[in-house]
């Protein structure tokens, strides 16, 4: 890979609370542009609190980050690294905090710098975008969990990042929901990273797929080496495998 095209270079990293085993031992992470990761592990492996670290929500004990090529350690540092980033929390309810939806997705254009009138225009754009015209004046809290995570992701993309973190996208999503959301990321000229349990999904829109185990990332295995054929009828949903010859 060109290493011009390094994004995120997480070396040794470690994190843990006081008191507290470690949640993150040592691990490393190479990410590039252009990449579609996935992200499997068991609940409690450390998936949730490695984006956050990187985001620096959470400040790692030992280690190194790089983000776009530069060491990141102060507030100051991981302020801009938001800014390039979206991260998308894995319960919408964490991300929704105002009273309209418009509200909401105006709120990160309107916090990086952009007039009332400038960020309500690229709310809109964004919400049409994703086929949520209408949506504008829609309570938040009073939307399902399917269109508080679509609103959700609105948020992020209004703020037009460089790359996406996104943790357990599809969780509570019935069919119908899901399939939406796969177009979406399938057609968003975006890296990301994407947090998941279901390896189907993970298939149909990663290119790789990283495992988190003992606290670090243990392996990684080539999404292309697997042909999915996905059916949906009626509401169904089937499936069939066929790994290719390496």
């Amino acid at each position: 890979m060109d290493k011009n095209n390094l994004i995120v270079n997480l070396q040794d990293i470690s994190f843990g609370y006081p008191g507290s085993p470690l949640i993150l031992d040592k691990l490393s992470l190479k990410f590039f542009r252009y990449d579609r990761v996935g992200l499997m592990g068991p609940n409690g492996s450390g998936k949730t609190t490695m984006f956050h670290v990187i985001m620096g929500l959470l400040k790692h004990t030992s280690g190194s980050i790089e983000i776009f090529g530069k060491p990141v350690t102060k507030e100051k540092e991981f302020d801009e690294v938001r800014r390039k980033i979206g991260l998308l929390f894995q319960d919408a309810d964490d991300q929704l905090f105002s009273p309209t939806v418009l509200e909401d997705v105006a709120f990160g254009p309107l916090n990086l710098g952009m007039s009332r009138n400038e960020a309500i225009d690229i709310a809109k754009r964004t919400l049409e975008s994703l086929d949520l015209a209408g949506f504008e004046e829609r309570v938040t809290y009073k939307l399902s969990g399917g269109e508080k995570r679509l609103v959700s992701l609105a948020t992020i993309l209004a703020m037009e990042p460089e790359i996406l973190l996104l943790d357990e996208p599809t969780a509570g999503l019935d069919d119908k929901t899901k399939a939406k959301l796969i177009s979406i990321l399938s057609n968003l000229d975006l890296s990301f990273i994407l947090i998941s349990h279901e390896i189907d999904f993970l298939f149909e829109i990663t290119d790789s797929i990283y495992t988190m185990e003992n606290k670090r990332i243990v392996s990684d295995k080539e999404a292309h080496l697997h042909q999915h054929i996905h059916s949906h009828s009626h509401g169904s949903y089937t499936h069939k495998h066929s790994k290719s010859s390496p």
